[in-house]
């Protein structure tokens, strides 16, 4: 952990996070929420908002049952959402009901091979990244670059140590034993803003904000293709 394999079998169910826009949290929004010290409506509206039009082309990584992409799509009447997943979410995200502007792929690896090359205006993920070890992240920073077009932008969650640590373990619901074990032993594994902006950097990406500092436990790193 946290191979590929686990990835796949660990979160076959669907995660879920609630309804991410409604004024007050629901039960399940809620709890996340106290996990990240964060208001996901704030997130939405500040970390996805400004960076999508009406027409935007958007793909999205790890949607689970789509807590994110439903609100995504109706702010994107004219654009397209693709969803990048190791599950088939079409039986949670039902892309049938609307007309050709949801394609959910579901995918076997870290390559984005099967996604258009120079397609996509942003890329969107939460409670993905915070999952994946050094190898896999510079992976997905890596592959994605190239479906992005000129001036794409990124947005992205990951796991922060620094933050962690100064938010407090057990606040943030991550088991403090992980801190004397090695990565592939976890399912938080380490990270920090200078490790993720290196990541970043060195696939290619222009980092604009390692972190948006919307929630106290993670960070939201910002990125660009300018080349």
């Amino acid at each position: 952990m946290p191979t590929i394999d686990w990835l796949k079998k660990e979160f076959h169910y669907g995660y879920e996070s609630g309804d991410v826009l409604a004024p007050e949290p629901d039960p399940v929004r809620k709890e996340e929420e106290d996990k990240i010290g964060g208001s996901y409506r704030n997130v939405f509206y500040k970390g996805i908002l400004p960076f999508i039009r009406p027409d935007s082309v958007v793909m999205e990584l790890g949607p689970g049952k789509g807590s994110w992409s439903r609100p995504i799509l109706d702010q994107i009447p004219y654009g397209k959402l693709y969803t990048v997943d190791f599950q088939d979410v079409t039986k949670w995200l039902q892309p049938e009901k609307y007309g050709g502007r949801l394609i959910c792929v579901q995918v076997k690896d870290n390559s984005f091979s099967a996604l258009p090359d120079g397609t996509f205006d942003f890329f969107w993920s939460m409670g993905v990244l915070c999952h994946q070890n050094v190898e896999h992240l510079q992976e997905i920073l890596t592959h994605s670059l190239q479906k992005m077009k000129l001036g794409g932008v990124a947005v992205h969650q990951y796991a922060d140590w620094e933050k962690l640590s100064a938010y407090g373990w057990d606040k943030g619901k991550i088991p403090k034993e992980f801190i004397t074990k090695p990565d592939d032993e976890i399912w938080w594994p380490r990270n920090s803003q200078k490790i993720m902006t290196m990541l970043a950097e060195r696939a290619g990406w222009t980092v604009l904000y390692s972190d948006l500092n919307l929630i106290q436990r993670d960070s939201m790193i910002v990125l660009k293709r300018m080349r």
